[in-house]
């Protein structure tokens, strides 16, 4: 009695997911991979592209500061607060956690009350620069689907660079520029993304609208993702299918978006004044409280899910794909060039699901859907085909007086019909299916 009650409750929720599934795709979130339908030839399953929910990426990743002892409190100093120079009782101790402020708490989950920030030397050594580089490494690439927000406990930088890299790190490109004053900075025409449109949308520019002001509501830097979002999908991003599309068909446009690392290149430390007091020099740092990185990892449309195990993202694959990223098709599975899995058409896409190799067909020799058995042949428990006396062959595509050499116009069997050797007939069968296959 139980199992037949959980086989139809089972059978209800395959129905009931079938049925909602287009609904949530609607909106873009292309969260599952295959479900079950229902057809003429009974339940089959259903491939569409996937992708990983987004999330917060700082959860993932590692940190590195260059040059590395530039962390303030070894050995212990004192700095002044930005908006008086003169009120120095601040105390940087790496010694005494609650004077330290190593570069993890960058990233920690904190409360409003006590603020907890990482925090530079001081500029001690003017006029050598005081420059800092902050590396963000996810050993993985992972796809930004939200703005990146860095919070400054010090005043906002007089200039900065936030950098990307595609490749782990050994190549980098500007993402954005930073400054107060772009064309002395950056020899670069001062722009916000207001400015920009569909077809600037991947324009690098130089912003001065976040590099200046010391109040306590002006300590935030934007890297506007969304903003770019907007030139596709609207200004609330209501047109996800929109976005959608382009990402699909741009290459750049979605390249744009990705990374497996960031780079915050901190050049100058906010003066807020144009000369740099040099009786005060302990007024000047840098300081961040919080960095915001949102996105999922890249998985080409080949998984809902990307697990984090021994310090690493790896994808979860389907469509017979692997990899970290799925990048390549599982071996025996090789059957067509891998594909990326395609937003289009809306809303479940293309799964672009990898099919078996003709050498890795194995034991599933025949059936009575793909692999049929040629010339009157029938399929055998799908091991092998039974042939008529005249022909032989794995699918009875052969004449046996052609494997004997003894085929002629006076023998009675003609040459087999052009075209139909095992190889060409698998081939034209599986690469010309245009459902994907089951196993």
């Amino acid at each position: 009695m139980y199992l037949s009650r959980f086989l139809s409750i089972h059978a209800l929720w395959v129905t009931v997911s079938s049925v909602m599934q287009p609904y949530p795709l609607v909106w873009g979130h292309y969260d599952l991979c295959k479900t079950q339908i229902y057809t003429e030839e009974g339940k089959v399953w259903d491939y569409m592209a996937c992708q990983p929910e987004s999330t917060d990426m700082t959860k993932y990743l590692k940190v590195k500061l260059d040059p590395p002892d530039i962390t303030c409190g070894d050995p212990p100093e004192t700095f002044c607060a930005m908006g008086n120079p003169y009120m120095c009782n601040n105390e940087c101790d790496a010694s005494t956690p609650e004077l330290a402020h190593p570069p993890e708490l960058m990233f920690d989950f904190e409360g409003r009350h006590p603020s907890t920030f990482w925090q530079s030397a001081t500029w001690k050594e003017y006029p050598k620069p005081l420059q800092v580089n902050i590396t963000l490494s996810w050993s993985k690439t992972i796809e930004l689907t939200d703005n990146i927000v860095i919070t400054f406990e010090s005043g906002r930088p007089d200039q900065m660079i936030l950098e990307k890299s595609l490749d782990y790190g050994r190549t980098w490109q500007p993402y954005q520029y930073y400054a107060t004053d772009c064309l002395d900075a950056f020899h670069m025409d001062p722009k916000s993304v207001k400015d920009l449109s569909q077809h600037t949308v991947l324009e690098i520019i130089c912003t001065e609208e976040y590099s200046t002001g010391y109040t306590t509501n002006s300590k935030i830097i934007h890297f506007e993702i969304k903003d770019r979002f907007a030139f596709f999908a609207g200004p609330r991003l209501r047109n996800m299918a929109s976005l959608y599309g382009q990402l699909d068909t741009t290459k750049k446009l979605r390249d744009f978006f990705t990374v497996t690392d960031l780079r915050i290149r901190l050049l100058r430390p906010a003066v807020g004044e144009i000369f740099v007091d040099e009786l005060h020099l302990a007024r000047y740092f840098y300081a961040i409280s919080d960095i915001k990185v949102r996105g999922r990892c890249k998985c080409n449309l080949h998984a809902t899910v990307c697990v984090y195990d021994n310090s690493k993202l790896t994808c979860e694959c389907e469509h017979n794909t692997t990899g970290p990223d799925c990048g390549k098709c599982k071996k025996n599975y090789q059957g067509r060039p891998w594909s990326p899995g395609s937003y289009l058409p809306i809303p479940k896409g293309t799964a672009n699901t990898c099919i078996p190799s003709i050498s890795s067909i194995g034991t599933n020799v025949c059936d009575n859907e793909l692999l049929h058995c040629q010339n009157g042949g029938t399929c055998h428990n799908n091991v092998r085909c039974l042939c008529p006396a005249a022909y032989t062959g794995i699918l009875c595509e052969k004449l046996r007086c052609e494997e004997a050499g003894s085929c002629g116009s006076d023998s009675g069997q003609g040459a087999p019909p052009h075209g139909s050797p095992a190889l060409l007939l698998l081939l034209t069968t599986l690469l010309g299916t245009a459902s994907p296959l089951v196993f």
